[in-house]
């Protein structure tokens, strides 16, 4: 475990990216074309992601005070309240998708992600870049014929501005790190 907090104090430093560039209208559709197949299966997906978030990095858990004790993976793959959470992220990140050429619309939904998880959840921010990471990682496992190295750069930029967004979101209503022990 003292490995892993390592691993969220260096990506904490990490949080101060430049804006990436936009995706441009051929990333646009390799992501779209590629989240068409991912979401087929979301409910799965979002399930193998939050779980391997909790697995990989279980201060992550912190967060969720209806599954943070529970150590069992698959007591943990059955939790109603951690299925309805995974399907509210991939239901998220649909959003996004099928909005990527509604700048308006991509902006107005992390706004509402990043102050939710500011001012409700007082999630660290740091916990978004470790899941973008979750998620490359596993569209690339569960879906290595699709995610192919030009589909999985679009999508690392892709999640590079939803961090970058959400991190300004945090930085906009003044978000400061509270006590850990919540809930």
């Amino acid at each position: 475990m003292e490995r892993k907090q390592r691993e969220v104090d260096h990506l904490e430093l990490e949080l101060e990216l430049e804006r990436p560039s936009p995706l441009t209208d051929e990333e646009r559709v390799l992501v779209q074309d590629s989240w068409a197949q991912v979401f087929q299966n979301c409910e799965d997906v979002g399930v193998t992601i939050l779980i391997k978030l909790f697995v990989n990095f279980p201060t992550a858990k912190q967060y969720f005070r209806q599954f943070k004790h529970i150590e069992d993976v698959r007591e943990l793959e059955q939790s109603p309240q951690l299925r309805k959470h995974a399907q509210r992220v991939m239901n998220a990140i649909n959003t996004l998708v099928e909005n990527l050429d509604n700048s308006e619309k991509v902006a107005s939904v992390l706004k509402l992600v990043g102050k939710a998880h500011a001012l409700k959840h007082n999630v660290d921010p740091v916990y978004f870049k470790i899941l973008s990471g979750v998620i490359l990682e596993v569209l690339g496992e569960e879906y290595p014929d699709v995610v192919t190295p030009e589909v999985g750069s679009a999508w690392t930029k892709l999640l590079a501005t939803l961090c970058y967004s959400v991190k300004a979101v945090y930085d906009e209503v003044g978000w400061k790190p509270q006590s850990a022990s919540t809930g």
